[in-house]
């Protein structure tokens, strides 16, 4: 009985030993449990062993060896380059003007067919050329868009610079033309537009509104500002009314905005 005990806590103690090791540093090992941990090593390093490699791995391994070795004798066209007096190192070609290193093989790994890897990559190449155009597209038509943006702009600051010349003429045209006892302008519009009672003749001055209404502003202004230099000898631009025609030419810049600026 007492064996039996003493193999049993001997027992006990191995798998104790084996499952849970005291590795503290500074603690000494005892004989049995060196055994213990040599033999779980042991078979550690075996189970790795034993392990199967892949074929690709295997395959590569064997490329490796094998491109990593250098040619021998038993070479038959190294043995002929060694005859005609070649020697390792040396470039190739008889003025020794050729390649030193022999030229690099390209390992294909895949499934895909010959030619399939240059197909992807033109793919790829168009795909980013596609992309760059729609970027310079969508640049051409924001800066046309800019463009088109700021002509508006300018022609409107243009046309409410028409409309405020032509507003300064028919205020001037009318102070001018009553110091000169004018009781009705040439034209219609010649005149700031004043309101007046409707009466009989309204349609016949809608007419005539209609055929005003075909003249645009800057056609007006060029037709009133003629009128004001031809009969009083004035320029809404200088702002000035002249002694005579003479005085007018020698002394006004021009009769359009422009040769005022």
């Amino acid at each position: 009985m007492a064996g039996e005990k003493v193999e049993e806590d001997d027992y006990m103690s191995d798998s104790f030993v084996s499952t849970q090791q005291d590795v503290r540093p500074g603690l000494p090992l005892t004989r049995r449990v060196k055994e213990v941990y040599h033999k779980e090593e042991k078979q550690k390093e075996a189970n790795q062993k034993s392990k199967q490699k892949s074929l690709k791995e295997i395959e590569k391994e064997r490329r490796d060896t094998v491109l990593q070795s250098a040619l021998g004798n038993e070479n038959k066209g190294f043995a002929l380059l060694q005859k005609m007096g070649y020697k390792t190192g040396q470039a190739l070609g008889k003025n020794r003007d050729g390649i030193v290193e022999p030229i690099p093989l390209t390992i294909k790994t895949g499934r895909c067919g010959i030619g399939h890897e240059e197909l992807q990559k033109r793919k790829a190449e168009e795909k980013l050329e596609n992309y760059r155009r729609k970027i310079q597209v969508r640049k051409e038509a924001e800066t046309q868009e800019a463009d088109h943006f700021r002509l508006r702009f300018k022609n409107k600051q243009e046309e409410r610079k028409i409309d405020g010349d032509l507003r300064k003429s028919q205020r001037a045209c009318l102070h001018l033309d009553e110091e000169k006892g004018i009781n009705d302008p040439q034209e219609k519009w010649y005149w700031p537009v004043a309101e007046q009672p409707e009466d009989e003749n309204e349609e016949e001055e809608d007419t005539k509104d209609d055929e005003v209404e075909e003249l645009s502003s800057l056609e007006k202004l060029e037709a009133l500002t003629a009128y004001l230099r031809k009969e009083h000898f004035y320029c809404i631009w200088c702002g000035t009314a002249y002694q005579d025609n003479e005085d007018l030419l020698s002394n006004c810049p021009g009769d359009c905005s422009a040769d005022h600026d």
